[in-house]
């Protein structure tokens, strides 16, 4: 099987997936036309974001029952469907169950199987190609803010949501025709002096991940790194707006330029994780983002402070949610990843949530952005602190039998 086939429906795959990330442009034409609030319209994705998430719990699951290709299509076709059902709602109910609940959960259902599927038949660029299937999701969304703001200005949010989701429907079914479902068998311990990567002793459970307390920790550091991008793209030009005193026009620039930043994180960020370590890249964008928020709280912004923070953060989001697939598979195996990294993806559902409701409990802008920067803070510890399970009590055993046997080390 040509391995690059699958990777070309991979990508058409997730293109399709990625277009949910145009909702915003949908806020405001839907309150225009219905009279709803446009706060009440914008929850819609949180809806989304969340049973995307969610979905994950269960995706491979599914995956055992039905098997890759009828997984995906399934998927595919009920997305679509949601899509195609939101052009005839007309109330707020109708719209949080069919263009929230059900297309996100069949968003969600294709995304974690594709991308882990993809992981597992390139195993040894788990960085590169994470970042080639991940950054097609941001393409998607990229190339969609046109066509979706085209077809609302042609035929209305209603009839645009129909076209929208025949689209999706479409892509998603026919990518999944190049991809076939990788086979991996049981890791070996393996080791390898001076490796930038580490492999798994073997091939976790989700229940023996669990007993681990480093699955805990990639939770907390995960959960940070989404909680910080999704929130800054979800606010952003109302930063630009309210902070930098940027006309309005000006501002809404900044939301192409995070789709831009983020595709482009996703890429370069995946791929030197495969070289120089996933966890330094980790840690150094922790660094970077906690750096770019305390300067948009604290720094009295300008056109130029703000676009440079707004980019920073939105490459280091787009390179976090990379290069963690990869980590996953790293510290717990390959065979079991799709629910290995459906636990841990958790983090993403509950950090779409977070910073909104952090925000409205402070009270605004600022003192959200200290938080987020704590958060850094101590994400950034943990991974410069954290160790495949395991890893640091061989190394501790491995010192003692050298002390134990001094001979040992003259060999």
């Amino acid at each position: 099987m040509n391995r690059w086939l699958i990777v070309l429906g991979t990508i058409i795959v997730q293109m399709g997936l990625g277009t949910i990330y145009t909702w915003s442009l949908f806020n405001q034409p839907l309150s225009d036309r219905f009279g709803w609030d446009v706060s009440s319209v914008a929850i819609t994705f949180s809806i989304t974001s969340f049973a995307l998430a969610f979905a994950t719990l269960f995706a491979g699951r599914l995956q055992e029952r039905w098997g890759l290709q009828r997984l995906i299509r399934v998927a595919g076709v009920v997305l679509g469907l949601g899509l195609i059902l939101s052009s005839q709602v007309t109330s707020l109910t109708l719209l949080y169950i069919l263009a929230g609940f059900v297309v996100g959960f069949a968003d969600g259902t294709a995304y974690i199987t594709s991308l882990s599927n993809l992981i597992k038949w390139f195993p040894e660029r788990k960085g590169l190609i994470s970042g080639i299937s991940v950054g097609a999701f941001g393409t998607g969304s990229l190339l969609f803010k046109y066509v979706n703001t085209a077809l609302i200005g042609a035929v209305g949010p209603a009839q645009a949501f129909m076209y929208w989701g025949i689209i999706v429907l479409v892509l998603v079914v026919a990518g999944s025709f190049l991809i076939r479902e990788a086979v991996v068998r049981e890791q070996a311990p393996k080791s390898k002096e001076g490796s930038k990567q580490v492999v798994a002793r073997h091939d976790y459970t989700v229940k023996e991940m669990l007993r681990t307390k480093e699955a805990y920790m990639l939770f907390v550091i995960f959960f940070t790194a989404c909680m910080s991008g999704l929130y800054l793209i979800g606010i952003v030009k109302d930063i630009g707006v309210q902070l930098a005193g940027l006309d309005v026009a000006t501002a809404a620039n900044a939301v192409a330029m995070v789709a831009i930043f983020n595709t482009a994180g996703r890429i370069i960020l995946g791929a030197l994780s495969d070289k120089v370590g996933r966890m330094k890249v980790i840690a150094g964008a922790l660094l970077v983002t906690a750096v770019a928020v305390m300067t948009l709280s604290l720094v009295p912004l300008t056109f130029g402070i703000f676009f440079a923070c707004v980019a920073a953060v939105a490459f280091c989001f787009g390179g976090n949610i990379t290069v963690f697939p990869a980590i996953v598979a790293d510290y717990f195996g390959l065979k079991n990843q799709s629910k290995n990294y459906g636990v841990i993806y958790q983090g993403f559902g509950f950090g779409a949530l977070a910073g909104s409701f952090i925000s409205a409990l402070l009270g605004g802008f600022h003192l959200t952005f200290i938080v987020i920067a704590v958060l850094c803070a101590i994400s950034l510890l943990l991974a410069l602190i954290i160790t495949p399970p395991g890893q640091g009590r061989r190394a501790r055993q491995r010192d003692k039998q050298m002390n134990l046997n001094p001979s040992s080390r003259a060999g």
